[in-house]
């Protein structure tokens, strides 16, 4: 019996000497945390990258989405990162400048653009200085998205900034200068978690949020804001990161495919973003009637909110855009503009 034992153990020593660290050492847990609302054409592009990514690895690499906000908001996925809680995130600018403060200059700078072929354009330009300076900062870029503009979405009408300056705005915590220069801007900036949006409304902490348009609806900040208006106020722009040693850690025989499959879901949702924000607004207009005011582009209404937004650009320059990279964005538009005069 006692031989038989120990050949039963020398049996199963070899059997995990042999597999078992070959295959820890092999396997990669990646958990990437989001706002983007569980159950969302986001969060299922997402999904359908992390399969992509297990087969590309044949099933060593292993992707957890904690989607919705329940990890906290942007500033706190990305202190998780740097404790490596989680490896990877989709963040919005908001997020990726307390990474790389320069990604600013693709959201942080209201009516800065007119429509979102300039969006795009200043992009393009950008994004390989960024990148280079992500991954200067320990993160390697995926992938770049947005959803198209933010609107704001009001307990009661807001059409001028007057009117805004009346009602408590939400904000993001963690972004101590954007609640300063709102602030002196004449708004009562009031900062919390986006999961936190419709209990401040629900209890009176706010009365306005500047929001994607599928965000209001997907977490019903309508039935509460039932006013929007139809402001180009600013893009809501964001990327996939991933930690750069996470990413060197993946073996590079596997990188191309994953590489595509997160560019890919990028793509995916940059479409949706842009599309199912007009269809949100329809949806909630239609079927629960939410009010929606139209700002024609160059109207007076525009011109209004587009001088307002103008006398906060000394403060945001330097301050949340870094000068060289404000300066830039302003360089690129008139740039776009002038090779493009008649046809925006």
């Amino acid at each position: 019996m006692i031989l038989r034992n120990r050949w039963v153990m020398a049996i199963a020593v070899g059997i995990l000497t042999t597999v078992s660290p070959s295959a820890q050492a092999q396997q990669q847990t990646i958990r990437l945390t989001t706002l983007a609302p569980r159950g969302s054409s986001y969060h299922r592009s997402l999904q359908r990258m992390g399969e992509a990514w297990r087969e590309a690895s044949n099933g060593r690499v292993r992707l957890i989405i904690y989607a919705g906000g329940i990890q906290g908001g942007e500033t706190a996925m990305v202190e998780r990162m740097a404790i490596n809680q989680s490896q990877a995130a989709m963040l919005t600018a908001d997020g990726l400048k307390t990474i790389e403060p320069a990604t600013a200059g693709l959201q942080m700078m209201p009516m800065m653009f007119r429509n979102l072929r300039e969006v795009d354009y200043v992009g393009e330009q950008l994004h390989p200085m960024l990148e280079e300076r992500m991954l200067d900062r320990g993160y390697v870029v995926l992938g770049w998205a947005d959803t198209g503009w933010v609107r704001f979405f009001s307990r009661d009408p807001v059409i001028h900034p007057d009117d805004l300056k009346r009602q408590k705005l939400f904000t993001t915590t963690g972004s101590p200068e954007t609640e300063e220069v709102y602030n002196w801007a004449g708004m009562n900036a009031v900062p919390l978690e986006p999961t936190d949006i419709l209990t401040g409304l629900q209890t009176g902490l706010i009365d306005a949020a500047a929001l994607p348009p599928f965000f209001a609806l997907a977490t019903r900040v309508f039935s509460l804001a039932p006013h929007m208006l139809e402001l180009n106020w600013a893009p809501l722009v964001g990327a996939l990161v991933i930690k750069r040693e996470t990413w060197d850690a993946i073996p590079e025989a596997n990188k191309s495919e994953m590489l595509e499959a997160a560019r890919t879901a990028a793509v995916e949702i940059h479409a949706a973003g842009r599309r199912e924000g007009d269809d949100a607004v329809e949806t909630m207009r239609n079927r629960w009637n939410l009010q929606v005011t139209p700002v024609e582009p160059g109207g007076e209404v525009d011109t209004e909110w587009r001088r307002t937004a103008e006398t906060a650009y000394p403060r945001i320059r330097g301050h949340i855009v870094p000068a060289d990279v404000f300066d830039e964005v302003q360089r690129l538009l008139r740039e776009y503009r002038e090779a493009n005069e008649g046809s925006n």
